[in-house]
């Protein structure tokens, strides 16, 4: 059961409103932590435009859903990894690397690039910062640009799972892919 509140349109006041309905009208996304950074639409927009331009940069939406499985099962994110189970699905990430990620067991990445996305990730939420040897390499797999990007979608996505944890967001009973213990 949510710590918080899911506050319905209608009860929204007028600042709310705006930054939810421009929300539902781009990427449709309003749910899950969204229903806590609506107390403060400044932060919800943020959010809002820290995902899209995100999703707009040099990671493709692969790589950037291996990231987020990533981060989602770092923190026990139990929606966050519901979300993100679905969309790497969606674009074509096998089951058995969420299945791998979700059992804490690196997965089989054939692509350079996804790979050196899920080491960063892993390594910087475990130890908050990147070997020489770990930078020097997704330097060279990713391009600085890419790997700029891997940094903040680590950060930006960990902020979703701990929103997420801390409200007591939960995902819906017919979870196809749930987060193992």
């Amino acid at each position: 059961m949510p710590r918080i509140a899911i506050i319905d349109r209608a009860n929204m006041n007028a600042e709310q409103a705006r930054v939810y309905d421009a929300a539902k009208a781009g990427s449709g996304i309003v749910g899950g932590p969204y229903y806590a950074y609506i107390r403060l639409p400044k932060l919800f927009e943020a959010a809002q435009n820290i995902r899209e331009s995100l999703s707009g940069g040099p990671l493709s939406p692969r790589e950037q859903q291996i990231i987020n499985l990533t981060v989602a099962r770092h923190w026990g994110a139990r929606y966050p990894w519901f979300a993100q189970a679905r969309r790497s699905l969606a674009v074509g990430i096998p089951q058995a690397v969420i299945d791998a990620i979700n059992t804490r067991k690196v997965p089989d990445l054939p692509d350079v690039r996804e790979r050196a996305c899920h080491i960063v990730a892993r390594e910087l939420l475990a130890n908050k910062n990147l070997t020489d040897g770990t930078y020097a390499a997704a330097e060279k797999d990713l391009g600085i640009e890419s790997l700029v990007a891997a940094v903040a979608t680590t950060g930006s996505f960990s902020m979703t799972c701990m929103t997420a944890n801390t409200f007591g967001i939960e995902p819906p009973a017919e979870n196809p892919t749930p987060l193992a213990p």
